[in-house]
């Protein structure tokens, strides 16, 4: 088989990269490793249902690719439940709250509110196409964010819902990650109200039926071969693409796939130097979503949103994740980084039976009676090797950052990792793919 391009994952990155590449006239193949495409977006309908997100599920305002993506496929959507009060658990003891800060001790929400302050700051200062060029890239780069927040959070109170609240954000700790990461992270999101908030927030609005519904819209009237795990890519003077079932020809080859599976692929000749690097160096995050489903949404009867935070593990963030019109009611958990890593190592009963502890601790004994559990471990997910995305440590910006969207020859690379705006949101992804898809027709025109 020979084509233009052969684009490597039908995640959004990769279905965005293909679609720009075919409308401009250029032959391309896409292929994706697991039986379906999406990516880390992954709808499934439990048995005896309902529908559930078990990967990327939202999309929040000027995340303006996804959106108009929905709205070209006129796919409905609905916000997320976010009526009445929510709930913060802290120290043993649970208080109802409004907005996006929890109601803490006057000390500790001065603190978290100039922590917050200051980060979001001091996270303009870091150019998004070029993190390593911020004024202070070198001293931000060399400590953790962890480091930071230890040097500038001064209550355990505040600590302890701060690290709670920006987990739910990074999935990876605080201490796994370098502080000038973290600031791009933060100004590539907007802000932190931004990616903490649902009314108005990244976490605003969902897609009924569920979101993967937007990947198969998107794969329409391209060619995608499922089932079809790359291992070896030729790149000398043109590109074959081995896989399982056969070899493509083609000029070029966008890589969309995380950067741990990018280790995985052999290159010949061999990817060396900054690039080979920069892949081994950034993990992934981990993230279980923890889901149960319930006869109907009764924290909503009691006035409540449904979502809470927690000081307490392995589930710190949870929200009201029920579907429009209420049939069923849906908790939906997110338990992260170390937590994640050792809850995913337990069988699913246990996993169930700890996520529904952290429901009964926050929502009350009537979270006990759970009509279905689903989860899905991203961590152990052969196609992903974690989620929501990689993530930089301390010195890798700095030493490496330079490597993440330069092509190697007729290799190019996309996925939400190399987004300035969004990145590691579906948003970015989106992006990256058109970014990809650009450097291709500018360079292979039909």
């Amino acid at each position: 088989m020979n084509v233009d391009v052969v684009v490597v994952g039908a995640g959004f990155a990769g279905l965005s990269a293909a679609r720009e590449l075919t409308r401009a006239g250029l032959a391309v193949v896409v292929l994706e490793a697991r039986d379906r495409v999406g990516g880390r977006v992954y709808t499934k309908t439990l048995e005896g249902g309902p529908w559930v997100d078990l990967g990327g599920q939202w999309a929040g305002p000027t995340q303006n690719h996804l959106l108009a993506l929905i709205a070209e496929h006129n796919l409905p959507t609905f916000g997320t439940w976010t009526k009445g009060e929510n709930l913060v658990h802290v120290n043993g003891k649970s208080r109802r709250y409004r907005g996006t800060i929890p109601r803490l001790d006057p000390l500790s929400l001065l603190n978290v509110g100039y922590a917050q302050w200051r980060l979001e700051r001091m996270s303009k200062q870091v150019p998004l196409d070029a993190p390593w060029r911020a004024p202070r890239a070198a001293e931000w780069d060399r400590m953790t964010f962890a480091d930071w927040l230890h040097k500038n959070i001064k209550t355990k109170t505040a600590h302890a819902l701060l690290d709670a609240g920006l987990e739910s954000v990074f999935a990876a700790g605080a201490h796994e990650m370098s502080l000038l990461h973290a600031l791009f992270y933060i100004h590539s999101g907007k802000d932190l109200d931004m990616l903490l908030g649902s009314d108005g927030g990244a976490q605003a609005t969902r897609v009924d039926g569920g979101m993967q519904q937007v990947a198969e819209k998107l794969a329409l009237g391209l060619d995608v071969r499922l089932s079809s795990p790359v291992r070896r890519i030729e790149h000398d003077g043109g590109v074959a693409v081995h896989f399982d079932g056969g070899t493509v020809r083609a000029k070029r080859v966008i890589v969309a796939v995380p950067p741990k599976l990018v280790s995985q692929i052999d290159f010949q000749p061999a990817i060396t130097g900054p690039r080979a690097e920069l892949v081994r160096k950034m993990p992934m995050g981990a993230v279980i979503k923890c889901t149960a489903i319930y006869d109907r949404p009764f924290w909503r009867d009691e006035g409540l949103s449904g979502m809470s935070v927690s000081d307490q593990g392995p589930i710190h963030v949870v929200f009201d994740n029920s579907p429009p019109g209420a049939e069923v009611g849906v908790l939906m958990g997110f338990c992260e980084a170390d937590n994640a890593r050792k809850l995913g190592k337990l069988p699913e009963a246990e996993r169930r039976d700890a996520a529904i502890a952290c429901f009964v601790r926050t929502h009350g004994a009537r979270a006990r009676s759970v009509l279905r559990y689903g989860d899905h471990v991203w961590e152990h997910d052969e196609w992903s090797g974690g989620c929501y995305g990689a993530f930089m440590p301390p010195g890798v910006w700095t030493s490496l950052g330079p490597a993440l969207r330069e092509p190697i020859g007729r290799v190019h690379w996309a996925g939400t990792e190399t987004a300035t705006e969004w990145s590691g949101y579906i948003d970015g992804a989106i992006s990256s793919g058109k970014r990809a898809a650009a450097e291709v027709r500018a360079l292979e025109r039909p």
